[in-house]
């Protein structure tokens, strides 16, 4: 196994209909005014742009994302991100009940060196870290399409 590999899945329910959810979702730029571990995005083209994260743990997370599909019709945005983590991310909405579920699925590999020479011991504290920052984009997208 390679410690500094991870796959993610988080799902969200979201009491809005797909196409508002969708329309949050595809706007990155957007996501630091109600995601707040998503520090900073700077669009470089209209498919590619630099994405800081830090969630709880006192470490910003650097990279590229470029978006790989643009799916209204299916509900999918798909990114390939390198820099201190390589992978993909993908969002998936479908119609729920009333309302939505956001389906969010990450494969990385870790790139950052203190990260690296820490993953075998600190794969816990990282994967919960993760979980924390997805709870709080969670609360954080439900607050913000109240507001839109």
């Amino acid at each position: 196994m390679e410690w500094h590999h991870y796959r993610f899945r988080s799902l969200w329910a979201v009491p809005a209909p797909p196409v508002a959810v969708y329309a949050v979702l595809e706007r990155p730029e957007d996501y630091p005014r109600w995601w707040p571990q998503v520090r900073e995005v700077t669009r470089l083209d209209d498919t590619t742009g630099v994405i800081r994260i830090r969630s709880l743990l006192p470490y910003d997370m650097t990279f590229t994302a470029r978006e790989v599909r643009r799916d209204p019709a299916a509900g999918v945005l798909e990114i390939a991100m390198s820099g201190d983590i390589d992978g993909w991310a993908r969002w998936t909405v479908r119609a729920h009940g009333s309302g939505s579920l956001a389906r969010y699925e990450q494969v990385v590999d870790v790139n950052k060196p203190l990260l690296r020479r820490l993953a075998l011991p600190g794969r816990p504290v990282f994967r919960a870290n993760h979980r924390l920052m997805m709870r709080a984009g969670h609360r954080g997208l439900l607050a913000y399409l109240r507001t839109v």
